[in-house]
């Protein structure tokens, strides 16, 4: 009896995993999903409730959770912001396009550099699929005009072009950080305790507007953002435990709710992808504001804190409902994925290097990481790797992110990062051969996309001006 009853659950289990499938298949081919990006600036990964924090108060968040799937282990590409973007907009390590290195660690006001206009763009792709496509808030992948949004497969541009922290200064001469609709600047500077909500409102009217078509957009938040103290509404303004961080966390959330809200009054829930990430980890303060807890380390590093984030996936009736997925994935998976479900083909004649994740996102049974190793760049140094659990640290010369800092010697270290996140217990020396397995994979990377003073053979060119123009105000505030 007992025999049975354990077959006939065998075949539900199955019979489900198969049903979830085939639903998602049928779904997909009758109507692809909306898609719905948002990525914040900075924030860490224990700075929201569903990731462990005590701090800021998250019930959207928490809802988003309940209704989704965590992914654990997810990664940007880069522990800074204008790599780890470019690495989310093109499926490919921030090496491969040459976005590693700009005008340093990233983009700055006027800069000749940008992503190459040439390079195929998620948003370029959903765009030629059928999708209506827009971005709202921060840019940061080149601000003049060829780079912009709307020259990346963008229908429409709502934001700033780069960090909330480059304003004029003492020997910057940068104008004054530009609010922009497409390619005009209509309001500069910009009120940046005003942002949160100006954007979340352009955003849900944006999708009220083009509720009948299927639609991607991409929410590049400005907060936490770089400034030392984060910017929020009045409504948000000392309302936190943690002081301005914490502030601006709680209006980010809300900022979900206005758009899930939006998103259920429309109908539109159940069709609907709605994935939930940060660029990268916080960085480091004094005092300290973001946290990146339980992972060592902070934002700007090949730590796990610097480039672990947190990730939320929700598309309720299709992705299994509060659960968790531990696998390694990244963020350079939302590109293939994302094609997939647009039923338009990825052009798979260009090299990328994220992949297909629908089958860890729907929880299917025996689903694994596509990654038998994974990189972790600064810059164009190769500092890490990680296969599996193991991470190991190279033993290298290790190189600053900003142009005037000295090298500092990296030792070989060898960490379970599944048990130990932290990053607390070196185990090089006992693990000899896990040590070369590791070191060994790093040699494909380094020769593809390169390392530090050595060229890698699979590098595409970002673009260059002759010529960077200041963006200005052209146009009366709306």
């Amino acid at each position: 009896m007992n025999h049975l009853f354990c077959n006939f659950i065998l075949f539900l289990l199955t019979f489900c995993q198969i049903s979830t499938a085939e639903l998602l298949a049928s779904h997909v081919k009758s109507k692809p999903p909306n898609i719905v990006l948002i990525l914040c600036d900075n924030l860490g990964y224990g700075d929201i409730e569903p990731f462990g924090s005590k701090l800021h108060r998250t019930p959207h968040l928490n809802q988003l959770a309940k209704s989704g799937r965590k992914f654990t282990h997810f990664y940007s590409a880069s522990g800074v912001c204008t790599p780890s973007r470019a690495a989310l907009m093109t499926g490919c390590y921030p090496q491969r396009v040459d976005m590693a290195i700009t005008d340093g660690a990233v983009l700055r006001p006027v800069s000749p550099i940008g992503l190459n206009p040439k390079e195929w763009t998620m948003a370029e792709h959903l765009q030629k699929a059928g999708y209506a496509t827009a971005a709202f808030g921060k840019w940061h992948l080149g601000d003049q005009p060829d780079y912009l949004p709307t020259n990346q497969g963008f229908d429409y541009f709502e934001g700033i072009p780069y960090s909330d922290d480059m304003t004029p200064r003492e020997g910057q001469n940068w104008p004054p950080l530009p609010y922009m609709v497409n390619t005009e600047v209509v309001d500069a500077p910009v009120d940046r305790d005003q942002m949160a909500k100006r954007l979340t409102i352009s955003t849900c009217e944006w999708i009220k507007d083009h509720q009948k078509e299927p639609f991607f957009v991409y929410i590049p938040k400005c907060m936490p953002g770089s400034t030392q103290a984060p910017f929020a509404s009045e409504d948000f303004k000392g309302k936190s435990k943690n002081g301005p961080w914490g502030d601006s966390v709680e209006e980010i959330d809300w900022s979900l709710g206005e758009i899930v809200r939006t998103l259920s009054d429309l109908d539109l829930t159940n069709n609907t992808l709605i994935i939930w990430t940060s660029d990268n980890g916080a960085p480091r303060r004094t005092p300290v504001q973001g946290s990146n807890l339980p992972l060592s380390g902070w934002g700007y590093t090949t730590s796990e804190g610097g480039m672990r984030v947190p990730c939320i996936m929700s598309w309720p009736g299709t992705i299994p409902a509060g659960t968790v997925c531990d696998e390694l994935t990244t963020m350079m998976d939302l590109y293939p994925t994302a094609a997939k479900l647009s039923q338009h083909p990825l052009d798979n004649t260009v090299p990328r290097d994220g992949h297909n994740i629908l089958s860890l996102m729907l929880g299917q049974k025996n689903a694994s990481s596509p990654y038998e190793a994974f990189y972790y760049y600064q810059m164009d140094q190769l500092q890490a790797v990680r296969s599996g659990k193991w991470k190991l640290y190279l033993p290298i010369e290790s190189r600053s992110r900003t142009r005037n800092g000295s090298p500092q010697k990296q030792t070989l270290k060898l960490y379970d990062v599944v048990e130990d996140p932290a990053e607390s217990k070196n185990l090089a020396e006992s693990k000899p051969k896990v040590v070369d397995q590791l070191t060994q994979l790093t040699v494909e990377a380094k020769t593809e996309l390169g390392d530090y003073q050595q060229p890698g053979s699979q590098v595409r060119p970002h673009a260059v001006r002759d010529v960077a123009l200041p963006l200005l105000l052209t146009t009366p505030a709306p």
